[in-house]
């Protein structure tokens, strides 16, 4: 974040030439942000300091981490891509008088930081990330909101591996026992081996898949 507060100026020549200082963020006003979509207790750096320049800039880099709600879209799942949003706002002050909002980066530049943050191995890839600013009107009021929208792909690799595959292998074991020249007492014995490591993969289907009540996966369907 950073603002100009008119209030905060010096010269430097009379402070042993020092043009900017370190400053608790309590110490002079800050703009306070809300994210919209944020659920539970958000967790902040504790080294919370404000650098002030002696033309009245003020500068805060303050990460900190939060659990936002997103709509997931499961159907092509394990090969789907979601999209959440985390909007920033600020209903303490309306955009037309008071606090006027405006990202400093272009979207592309805050991709390319976004890349070099995001460095874990897990089952999410990073893939894109806009942004949008816009008005919103609550109370006969406007505010400016800024929204990045941040695009995410699962890694399928794993429930290839571990779902997939057996699963297309014990089907194609049952078809070639059902056209094999073996008896019927062994196809009767071959099918229910394969039903019982067929509802061992449905457990194991059950446990891994994301719970959605509107739109189930398509694999969970077959």
């Amino acid at each position: 974040q950073e603002w100009t507060n008119s209030l905060a100026t010096w010269e430097p020549r009379d402070f042993c030439n020092i043009s900017r200082v370190a400053l608790p963020l309590d110490t002079y006003w800050s703009p306070p942000l809300f994210i919209l979509e944020e659920v539970g207790e958000q967790k902040s750096s504790k080294v919370q300091y404000a650098v002030v320049t002696h033309s009245g800039g003020f500068n805060i880099t303050l990460p900190f981490q939060v659990t936002t709600t997103c709509g997931l879209k499961i159907l092509r799942f394990p090969f789907d891509t979601q999209t959440c949003n985390i909007s920033m706002t600020s209903f303490l002050y309306p955009a037309v008088t008071d606090l006027v909002m405006k990202m400093k980066r272009t979207p592309a530049e805050m991709k390319n930081i976004s890349h070099s943050y995001f460095l874990t191995d897990g089952e999410w890839k990073f893939t894109d990330l806009s942004i949008i600013e816009h008005m919103e009107e609550v109370e006969n009021e406007q505010f400016y909101v800024m929204t990045c929208m941040v695009s995410m792909e699962r890694r399928p690799i794993l429930y290839v591996l571990n779902l997939i595959l057996p699963t297309c292998a014990l089907y194609l074991l049952d078809m070639a026992v059902l056209f094999g020249p073996s008896s019927l007492e062994e196809k009767i014995s071959f099918q229910i081996t394969i039903i019982l490591g067929s509802s061992m993969l449905a457990v194991i289907l059950n446990n891994i898949l994301p719970t959605s009540s509107n739109e189930p996966p398509v694999i969970g369907t077959c």
